[in-house]
């Protein structure tokens, strides 16, 4: 990497680690608060919009995550509440089928076993995985790209900052992306999976996360970001005063079995300000 971006990672390290972390709230459309923020435990689901399913999930594979997290830097929380959006908690086909769960298509360079679904077409071609670990390690190939790479530069206790840097990149197109990783991660606490860095552990490590992508530019020329994943086009709702579970299913022409599906929730209860998944 290059000194002078080096230089200003390290000063900008240096100023985040001297200012104090303040919690936030999420805002109403009329500019009101939601209210603080749950931080609900692990071990209990009665917190606003946790589930058992989500819990036994994040349990499940939070292993693999600080894994990759401590290799690339990618925050754990980050990684699992994608892989709770976009498997709707290990529900999805993809992922109790192809053990996919993240959506990561064949792509020009996949030679393993593979899957049709529609999707963009009638038969799109999805990859198979041997375990969810070789998926949960794969996402974090996908996102060694030149796309991606100023997120690298980031802490790996930097969710908010992931959070938004995705959407930026183009790893979403709905403006909401960010609040959603963000609403699940500080519903589920995953940001106590997160590890703090040194500046000078955070320069090493882009170092070394620059020449993997390097290594992945000259490998794969030719190969295109939206051949293997398109940007997650999910719509998002946020829950008002008056609404049930079943009015937000009707007003988007879904199954409120689906709702639940994708945002992983037990119940038909929804909380005001929650933010749910509506369409895929």
């Amino acid at each position: 990497m290059k000194k002078v971006l080096l230089a200003s990672l390290i000063l900008a390290l240096f100023f985040a680690a001297c200012g104090s972390k303040r919690s936030t709230v999420l805002k109403h459309p009329n500019g009101t608060s939601s209210g603080s923020v749950n931080k609900p435990n692990s071990s209990s689901s009665g917190n606003k919009g946790t589930s058992v399913s989500g819990i036994a999930y994040i349990d499940r594979y939070k292993g693999i995550a600080i894994e990759e997290m401590n290799k690339y830097g990618i925050p754990a929380s980050i990684k699992l509440a994608q892989a709770i959006l976009e498997s709707g908690n290990g529900n999805s086909y993809l992922a109790t089928n192809a053990n996919n769960h993240f959506g990561i298509k064949c792509g020009g360079t996949w030679n393993g076993k593979s899957v049709n679904r529609p999707d963009d077409t009638d038969n799109d071609c999805f990859r198979v995985y041997n375990d969810p670990e070789q998926s949960f390690r794969d996402h974090s190939q996908f996102l060694l790209r030149k796309r991606y790479e100023n997120l690298f530069t980031l802490r790996k206790d930097d969710y908010k900052g992931w959070a938004r840097g995705l959407k930026a990149a183009g790893y979403a197109t709905n403006p909401r992306y960010p609040e959603l990783l963000i609403d699940l991660i500080e519903r589920y606490n995953l940001q106590q999976y997160d590890q703090a860095e040194a500046p000078v552990e955070v320069v090493a490590r882009v170092e070394k996360v620059e020449e993997v992508i390097e290594e992945k530019e000259v490998e794969e020329p030719q190969t295109q970001v939206e051949e293997i994943k398109k940007p997650v086009a999910m719509a998002i709702y946020e829950v008002k005063a008056t609404d049930t579970m079943y009015s937000i299913a009707k007003k988007y022409s879904v199954t409120v079995d689906a709702i639940k599906q994708w945002n992983g929730l037990a119940t038909d209860t929804v909380s005001l300000g929650q933010l749910l998944v509506v369409s895929k």
